[in-house]
């Protein structure tokens, strides 16, 4: 770690990343503070937060693109790599390690693999990581011949351009990653009592609350007098509904154990809508107060779980197969995405497997300059 020629700025080695549909610089932990409030300073910094435009750092103007990761070796036994997923808003001078994400989940492997943390294992490299976040653990299959990473290949994800070599996440254990449980109130369907801020008085809403990766909040788009195949300009400018959307997620959050989340990053929010593209169900995910251009990760798995799981707001609009195994075609503004589920017979409401193919691919190594105001070069690291 050195000074950049500027004295007043300071050099730390990062790799800029694409995971999935989003992307965003990586750390190495030991390269960072870990204080933690010092870390933060260094990560809004580097993202250039708080400014919409992020004009004076490394964000792109956009929650997919305000992401930062921090990977470091895991514990023997347990993990062989640890994953810290950092949450920051263009305007706002949060950092959120709150909530998992699957897309830049995808680029863990890789990036380890590049600055030494882990060895080839041959042609394929299987990895099992640690999501410091919610404790969540899955096992990365990337391709790796002759000792090195192949990002080129034929696998498409919508929502990305291009083909590139596919990456396998199985998940291990996703129920309840926030909250306590996969449906934190017990119930497949709860009905939510919002004060309608634009008709006033009060409006219900029945939802399911559910958290198999990533705690959210699932609608029916017509309960809330709309289609759920709105652009997603159009839902961006529809204060009207996402008025409604906010008061529902706060109501919601309280009933799931989240308590105020009204600075948090989760629940986030989702209307549904029967299935037109050929997929399983149709979909308009909020971040939560942005409409996605596409769905995330996690997001799609539990969206997918809802499919299966019986007497939720999915289930009876889905189309889904019979039998323990489920390919879930979620479809999105931009495309679709499909989750793989298994179910177990014996234990109805049971989820036994998570999976998804992604891509990722470094897209720039370097250094990023911070100010020494967000981290003195008299704070050594040890």
């Amino acid at each position: 770690m050195t000074p950049c020629l500027a004295s007043d700025l300071r050099a730390i080695p990062c790799t800029l990343m694409r995971g999935g549909t989003s992307r965003g610089p990586f750390f190495l932990a030991s390269d960072l503070p870990e204080d933690v409030p010092a870390r933060d300073r260094v990560l809004l910094a580097a993202m250039g937060s708080p400014d919409p435009r992020q004009i004076d750092g490394l964000g792109g103007a956009h929650p997919l693109t305000s992401k930062a990761c921090i990977v470091s070796r895991g514990t023997p036994g347990h993990a062989d790599l640890d994953f810290t997923f950092a949450q920051l808003q263009p305007n706002a001078d949060t950092v959120d390690t709150t909530p998992n994400c699957g897309n830049m989940l995808a680029a863990v492997l890789p990036f380890a693999i590049e600055r030494g943390l882990i060895a080839p294992q041959g042609d394929i490299t299987r990895a099992r990581v640690l999501t410091r976040n919610t404790g969540m653990l899955c096992d990365i299959t990337i391709q790796t011949p002759g000792g090195v990473p192949r990002f080129s290949g034929n696998a498409r994800i919508d929502g990305v351009p291009g083909a590139a070599a596919p990456i396998v996440i199985d998940f291990l254990d996703t129920a309840g990653s926030v909250c306590h449980a996969m449906l934190p109130t017990g119930n497949a369907i709860d009905v939510l009592t919002i004060n309608d801020p634009v008709r006033g008085g009060s409006r219900l809403i029945a939802a399911t609350l559910i958290d198999n990766g990533m705690p959210m909040v699932l609608m029916r788009a017509e309960d809330l007098d709309r289609t759920g195949y709105e652009s997603v300009a159009a839902l961006n400018a529809d204060h009207e509904l996402k008025q409604r959307i906010e008061a529902a997620r706060l109501v919601a959050g309280e009933l799931m154990g989240l308590g105020d989340v009204s600075d948090k990053s989760y629940p986030k929010m989702c209307l549904l809508a029967r299935p037109r593209q050929g997929g399983s169900i149709a979909t308009r995910c909020f971040i939560p107060r942005v409409c996605h251009d596409a769905i995330g990760v996690l997001a799609a798995i539990t969206v997918g779980t809802a499919c299966v799981l019986p007497g939720t707001v999915a289930s009876d609009i889905a189309v889904t197969s019979v039998g323990p195994l489920h390919a879930i075609s979620v479809e999105h503004p931009t495309g679709e995405f499909t989750v793989e589920l298994e179910t177990d017979p014996a234990k109805p409401g049971s989820i036994v497997r998570s999976a998804l193919i992604r891509t990722a691919r470094p897209i720039m190594r370097g250094e990023v300059l911070v100010p020494t105001s967000a981290w003195p070069l008299s704070d050594e690291l040890p």
